[in-house]
């Protein structure tokens, strides 16, 4: 029998009363792999690599706009700290009854990534974190680019200003779509979300807190990324057994720059840990 396939989105109201967009693609009974984007961004920074991780057919991929961004609520009173980020995602994975998954988060993706391990240790098999920042020690970005638009709502050339960051070489055309997300924001979603990360961040380091979990980690980083000092990515080598691949050539946004390189890695990790 032909195992059923799951390809679309819904919207989810959770128990808190917010509404998530919700994208799943891939066969139903695979084990799953979530996505988790970063900020300013949406479940659409992974469409090119979503094929690639489901054309095998061996992973059911999940991916969630968070609180704030795309097609989700984006409150004016919401609460966008990180650890409720992480309760909604977890709650999202129940909802669908997808089980145990293996979590991969992209920039600021990847903080959320790691407060749903704490959370929710059951839930998470395995950690991905593509260009994730260990420590705001580690944040080289200045200017309209660490701190995002002056004025609400932003121009387009402010947003790709803000965007070109992202990227890495200097002069990239960012993708109209990256513009379009943070359009969809408010400046109350943008400013609470940014603030949020940083918040946790300083609280208390990535490799720290996920040193304690016991939980497989693979960190890719592209070594030209102009937002985060690559080489910080070996401070997450302070967790027993981690596996940190630098990608040269490449910038912050791997995931949009070069998904086959994010992809091979991913699905080989992800197939000894799912």
């Amino acid at each position: 029998m032909t195992a059923s396939r799951i390809t679309g989105s819904s919207l989810l109201t959770l128990d808190d009363g917010d509404t998530l967009h919700v994208c799943e693609d891939g066969p139903r009974e695979a084990p799953v792999l979530l996505l988790i984007h970063g900020s300013a961004s949406s479940a659409r920074s992974w469409d090119a690599l979503v094929p690639l991780l489901t054309a095998p057919g061996t992973h059911r991929v999940v991916r969630v706009d968070l609180l704030g961004h795309g097609g989700s609520d984006k409150p004016d009173d919401g609460r966008y700290a990180i650890p409720d980020q992480a309760r909604r995602v977890g709650e999202v994975l129940d909802r669908l009854g997808a089980g145990r998954a293996v979590v991969a988060g992209h920039s600021s993706g990847g903080v959320t990534a790691t407060a749903l391990a704490e959370q929710r240790p059951g839930l998470v098999s395995a950690l991905v974190l593509v260009n994730t920042g260990p420590h705001m020690g580690a944040f080289t970005a200045t200017g309209s680019g660490a701190t995002g638009p002056t004025r609400w709502p932003p121009s387009d050339e402010q947003i790709r200003q803000l965007a070109s960051t992202g990227f890495s070489r200097p002069g990239y055309r960012v993708p109209d779509s990256l513009l379009d997300e943070v359009r969809a924001m408010t400046a109350h979603s943008f400013a609470a979300t940014m603030r949020a990360t940083v918040a946790y961040m300083e609280e208390r380091a990535l490799p720290e807190r996920l040193a304690v979990l016991g939980k497989p980690l693979l960190v890719l980083f592209g070594e030209d990324d102009r937002r985060w000092r690559s080489s910080s990515a070996a401070d997450y080598r302070a967790v027993p057994g981690a596996r940190v691949e630098l990608l040269p050539g490449l910038g912050h946004s791997p995931i949009l720059e070069d998904p086959p390189r994010v992809a091979g890695p991913l699905l080989d990790f992800a197939a000894l840990h799912g």
